[in-house]
């Protein structure tokens, strides 16, 4: 999608959007899309600079949005969040949980940290779940009353094709997001009476560790990129905001419980 045509594009105008993991990656680019789309966008991340960044991109363009800072690993934090939401706009449309932890709370990483499973640090796994699908499901069940009154919202969440396919020396990041596609379905089967669809993207996409690891080893980074049958590696503004505003927008009503994979035909099934 074109500026021109991201600018044209009001599928989401006057929806409220609450994006965790804002700051940076594939929360920034779902945010600065819903913006373009015409969403009120809640921008959530623990880093008060970069989230209130990407607020300040939003409104440039020419959008409403606000920074929260936020820790998704505490209760209180959530609820502040939700509550900023409604403080500001009025009430919440749209949740996406893009945000997760990595390493332990006392060391946090910037990417799974890989390690047997005979050896396996519980920190990891606590970490990984406090931030992963526990707070998925505390920022769903936050959001829940504002769909139900409104008789409609769209949840997405984000997954991971490597819990899918249980990446050697990533237990706790595996179960994390599969435990996020579990409740996923679970919410959508339950609330869809309500008008509230549940979706996962599992995306293949440019992140800063991403980029970082290329600029270091290059020859790897293209081999990678050669196994997607699109010989890319999908960029966050071009190829997974497009997606997560469809699953946003009233164009996606009869799609619910299902896991979209936004990774260039690397992962298949029949």
């Amino acid at each position: 999608m074109t500026p021109a045509e991201q600018d044209a594009d009001q599928r989401l105008k006057d929806k409220v959007a609450i994006v965790t993991g804002a700051g940076r990656g594939i929360g920034r680019g779902i945010a600065l899309a819903f913006g373009a789309a015409g969403a009120k966008v809640v921008c959530a991340s623990r880093t008060e600079a970069t989230v209130e960044a990407v607020a300040r991109e939003i409104r440039d363009a020419g959008g409403e949005a606000i920074a929260v800072c936020c820790d998704i690993a505490e209760r209180a934090e959530i609820e502040r969040m939700v509550s900023a939401a409604v403080s500001a706009y009025g009430g919440v449309d749209i949740l996406v949980n893009n945000a997760q932890g990595h390493g332990t709370r006392e060391a946090p990483a910037g990417t799974p940290v890989l390690q047997p499973i005979e050896t396996y640090d519980e920190g990891h796994w606590t970490f990984a779940m406090d931030t992963g699908p526990v707070a998925s499901i505390r920022a769903m069940k936050a959001v829940f009353p504002f769909m139900k009154a409104r008789g409609k919202g769209k949840i997405i969440n984000l997954g991971s094709r490597w819990g899918q396919l249980g990446y050697e020396g990533a237990l706790a990041y595996n179960a994390a997001k599969e435990a996020i596609r579990a409740l996923s379905r679970t919410a959508a089967r339950e609330w869809g009476q309500y008008g509230i669809n549940v979706n996962v993207i599992n995306p293949t996409i440019v992140t800063d560790a991403y980029d970082a690891h290329a600029q270091e080893h290059p020859e790897e980074a293209a081999q990678g990129a050669a196994m997607i049958p699109l010989k890319r590696v999908g960029r966050p503004l071009r190829d997974l905001g497009p997606v997560a505003v469809f699953l946003a927008s009233d164009e996606s009503d009869y799609l619910t419980g299902m896991t979209v994979m936004v990774d260039g035909g690397k992962y298949m099934t029949p």
